[in-house]
Order: structure tokens, then C-alpha cells, then sequence
């Protein structure tokens, strides 16, 4: 697992996940995502593992992102399968992970790096980080669940709100429409996120688990496959190469209207 740090905390009964890619802000590829769900086999292998945290190295990044090098050149079935895939292998698995999950937000969680996050069961953040969907701009969309979680978490207006517009939120706005349950001190992070898995040692694991699959079952639809769909259809579209050429120049894209 060359992109993750990988530990173990027996006192908390914690498996600690951090991506490594600090000079890259920790922004997903496919060997990131291969990594994670390596990680989690272990995890879920372990009797010792009651839980896991989720975190980004270095103050900067939870996940500034996907790694846009990686698809840019994509066609419609390519992305398509980028979506489905990264779902399937990761996303999906930590959402439907049978120990809880908490995504530690440290700085950037932006993208793909809030999809993963949103994908976690309780998110807390720091007082640096920052949360925003920036796809709109590149002529894309979310394409890992973020246009289905985001909704079930803030509700619809607000999702609308923060995808369509592109607006970045601070650690406290998140806070206050329930984005993520707490905010911590960037020092604080790790250690108040380990108290919060103490809480899980007194339940039983089985509990746990059917409470999670409980609360998911709540939330079944078909909107997954529609947005895998229309992620993919946008990579048909001069906008889309636009974006992302713009996004590569660090300038404002010209779109077509």
C-alpha cells in the first residue's frame, strides 16, 4: 500500500487510514483507490479493528480531489466505467461498511475528496478545512455519489446550492447544515476523533453493523445509475475539454453557451 499509512491503535480499537500523497494534496487515483480497499479488507479482517478513522497526511488535504491527469482523456464508456468501478471498489464498500467509519477532514475535501468523505458514516473537520463540489467548472459532475449523498445528508436545496454554484464551505458553515458533526482544532483532530470511537466499544459489533445497513436501506434508489450515466455523457462535450484544459492553465474556462 504505497499511497497509504496503514496503523493500528489497540488501546482505541482503531485502524488508522491516511492517504499519503502529501505533495500531490492527497488527491485520488486509481492506485489510491486500490490502496483504500486494501486497507479496509484488513480492517474488516481484524477483531481487534472496532472502527476506522479516515484522514489525509499533512494539515493541507483531506482529498483535494480526483487526479484529473488520470481521466482527462477519457471517452463516454471509459468515464462510465471510472464511476461504476470507483463506486463498487471503494465508495460503495465504505458506505456499507460493517464498522463504523469516521472521515477526519483536514484541510481540502473538495471533489472526489468530499465524495469520499460524504461516503464515511460521521465526518468531523478541523477549523482549516475546506468542502466544495468544484466539477461544474470542469463540465463535469460528481461522479462517485456525491449527487446522491450530498442531497440524503443536507437536503436538496442545499445540494443543488453547493454543486450547481461550485461554492467552497468553510469547516464551521458545513457544521451548521450538518455536513460533518463536529470541528476540532487542526492539533485536536485525531485525538477528539479517537474519543468518539470509544463509544463504539460498548456496542455490540453485530448491533453496529445491522444498524448501519439499517440506516442505508432507507436511502435505496436507482439515482446511482443515473448519475454514472450523466457523469459519463459529459465527456462527450467541447465544455468538459474546455474545463479541464482550463483547470490545467490555471485560467477561467470560456465555455460554450
Amino acid at each position: 500500500m504505497q499511497n497509504i499509512n496503514y496503523t493500528k491503535n489497540i488501546e482505541y480499537k482503531v485502524a488508522i487510514v491516511v492517504i499519503s500523497r502529501e505533495k500531490q494534496l492527497n488527491a485520488l487515483n486509481k492506485e489510491v483507490i486500490r490502496d483504500l480497499e486494501i486497507a479496509l479488507g484488513e480492517a474488516k479482517k481484524s477483531k481487534n479493528i472496532r472502527s476506522i478513522i479516515l484522514t489525509g497526511s499533512g494539515n493541507k488535504a483531506f482529498v483535494a480531489g480526483a487526479d484529473i491527469k488520470e481521466f482527462k482523456n477519457f471517452h463516454k464508456e471509459q468515464a462510465f466505467n471510472l464511476s461504476q468501478t470507483g463506486k463498487v471498489k471503494l465508495f460503495d464498500k465504505i458506505a456499507n461498511f460493517q464498522k463504523p467509519i469516521i472521515a477526519a477532514i483536514n484541510g481540502y475535501a473538495l471533489g472526489g475528496g468530499l465524495e469520499l468523505a460524504l461516503s464515511a458514516h460521521i465526518r468531523v473537520a478541523s477549523k482549516n478545512a475546506k468542502l466544495g463540489f468544484p466539477e461544474c467548472s470542469l463540465g463535469l459532475i460528481p461522479g462517485y455519489g456525491g449527487t446522491q449523498r450530498l442531497p440524503k445528508i443536507i437536503g436538496q436545496g442545499l445540494a443543488h446550492e453547493m454543486i450547481l454554484t461550485g461554492k467552497m464551505l468553510s469547516a464551521e458553515e458545513a457544521h451548521r447544515i450538518g455536513l460533518v458533526n463536529h470541528v476540532f482544532s487542526e492539533d485536536e483532530l485525531i485525538e477528539k476523533t479517537l474519543d468518539i470511537t470509544k463509544s463504539f466499544h460498548t456496542k455490540s459489533p453485530e448491533a453496529l453493523s445491522s444498524a448501519i445497513k439499517s440506516i442505508n436501506s432507507c436511502f435505496i434508489n436507482s439515482g446511482d445509475s443515473v448519475e454514472s450515466q450523466e457523469f459519463a455523457k459529459l465527456f462527450e462535450t467541447q465544455n468538459f475539454k474546455e474545463g479541464v484544459q482550463a483547470f490545467m492553465e490555471k485560467r477561467k474556462p470560456n465555455f460554450n453557451k
